[in-house]
């Protein structure tokens, strides 16, 4: 990556970025067009990725700060419960503003909309440092998730109107490759922080919340500067990365993939009518099942290691490194193989199981190596599932609102997950944490039951439709990805 703009392709070198050709189109060589994708993954893919990484530290540095001092300093214990009902405050306005997200973006553009609630979002991280009792904190996670809750909806759409249905499945898991770098280095990246204690008259868990939220309002800036807008966008006002012929060569990908490129004229009715399909809240619900075990391993896992298998608190926050390196590996091997072969089903269950082994060695496991080891096998499987979610919803719906409307919520059955997950695990069931893992076995169960009704109906429609007695989301050519 030598530059966030490659070289222009060859029969298009001496074309501006920017410039209008109207209607014109050249032709582009199958090289060529896999480096305009290349391009748009340095802005789209890049960019947000890393905005997201900090998005999660940013909602989950919670755990970190735990550890670190956080809940002594602010009277938080196991009889208020109060370091759960924090985690739990975040997700009321997180869930409630994501169904406008996906309107908001397309009204403000990516740019305007996504790094102003960015630098909001980052601002409230920074007042989470200076808090003297934990109800101002409450408030704080409750503003946090205002502001974060528009966030991914209006990036999973932005993607899928950039990409193909089985260029989607590796974009996501990109995504979540950056994430998991993220988590696993944020453990070590708070206890970097914590040796700041006393700095300023402040103490160490202070100074992660301070911190990594002024690294996220300069990642805001950055991501204004170099984000990209719709495609459908005017060429003259929005593009620098592109010319207008290479921008059409996207569109029509786009358009021969599933025909919906154009957008149609917003109305609530046109909008809300896509929730008549239920297969969006069994897709979107694979995404809320995977969440439930992904928030709680985000919030618990330093706790889970320190109190439950006994590691010293340093070690602790170092120990989440390497479960969330080997689950980076594992997102690449998942998105590459579930668009390789153009599935997502059995990806997903494959995923369940080791989940579920995972989740049995932990808690049942003879050793505390043995039970860490379990840490990644859960850990993988359940975070190599969120992209997957995304892409199965998104390789299964067409229509401009329609997809809005289901990316709104599949994250809202996200969000519904994380406040399972921040309530499952309890300080009075430390050390063994039996009954928060029960509540993952039963997400991993009920995820493969999920996707394998799917997946049968899937088939059948598709049989249906090649016998010409069906026709999907409008669409004669239209088939649903396994």
């Amino acid at each position: 990556m030598a530059s966030i703009d490659e070289k222009q392709p060859a029969n298009a070198e001496n074309l501006e970025a920017g410039d209008d050709y109207g209607s014109d189109h050249i032709e582009f060589s199958e090289a060529e067009k896999k480096r305009i994708v290349r391009r748009i993954d340095l802005r789209i893919i890049l960019i947000l990725g890393v905005v997201y990484c900090f998005s999660l530290i940013d909602r989950n540095n919670m755990g970190t700060a735990s550890v670190a001092g956080m809940n002594a300093a602010l009277g938080m214990n196991a009889k208020n419960n109060a370091y759960s009902i924090c985690n739990l405050m975040f997700f009321l306005l997180y869930t409630l503003v994501q169904p406008f997200a996906t309107i908001l973006v397309r009204k403000f553009g990516p740019r305007n909309y996504l790094t102003t609630i960015a630098f909001l979002w980052s601002c409230t991280v920074v007042s989470m440092g200076f808090v003297k009792h934990w109800q101002q904190l409450l408030a704080l996670r409750l503003v946090l998730g205002l502001f974060e809750g528009g966030f991914f909806p209006a990036v999973a759409y932005l993607l899928s109107t950039w990409y193909t249905r089985y260029e989607m499945g590796r974009r996501f898991s990109y995504v979540y490759m950056l994430a998991a770098i993220a988590s696993a280095f944020s453990g070590l990246f708070g206890y970097g922080l914590m040796q700041m204690d006393g700095v300023g008259g402040l103490s160490g868990w202070r100074w992660i919340f301070i911190m990594e939220g002024l690294i996220t309002v300069v990642l805001a800036a950055g991501a204004f500067i170099f984000l990209v807008p719709f495609p459908d966008a005017d060429a003259h006002k929005a593009y620098k990365f592109l010319n207008k012929a290479e921008v059409n060569c996207v569109i029509q990908m786009i358009e021969e993939d599933r025909g919906d490129v154009h957008l149609e004229e917003f109305t609530v009715k046109k909008f809300l009518s896509g929730g008549k399909d239920i297969k969006i809240y069994f897709l979107g619900s694979i995404y809320g099942l995977s969440a439930v075990v992904t928030y709680a391993l985000a919030f618990f896992l330093p706790i889970i290691l320190k109190e439950g298998m006994g590691f010293s608190t340093s070690n602790a926050l170092l120990l989440t490194i390497p479960p969330y390196a080997f689950t980076f590996i594992w997102l690449y091997i998942t998105g590459r193989v579930s668009d390789t072969y153009r599935v997502r089903g059995p990806v997903v269950i494959f995923n369940c199981l080791l989940e579920i082994m995972g989740v049995v060695l932990i808690g049942w496991a003879p050793s505390d190596g043995s039970k860490y080891t379990g840490v990644f096998f859960c850990c993988a499987g359940a975070s190599a599932n969120v992209p997957l979610a995304l892409a199965y919803q998104a390789n299964n719906i067409r229509g401009q609102w329609k997809r809005a409307l289901s990316s709104a919520t599949i994250v809202i059955w996200a969000a519904i997950g994380g406040i399972a997950g921040s309530l499952v695990f309890r300080p009075q069931d430390a050390p063994k944490y039996h009954p928060g893992l029960y509540a993952a076995l039963v997400a991993a169960s009920l995820t493969i039951i999920n996707t394998s009704g799917l997946m049968i109906y899937f088939k059948w429609a598709n049989k249906k439709a090649d016998k010409g007695e069906m026709v999907l989301e409008g669409s004669e050519e239209f088939r649903f990805t396994i």
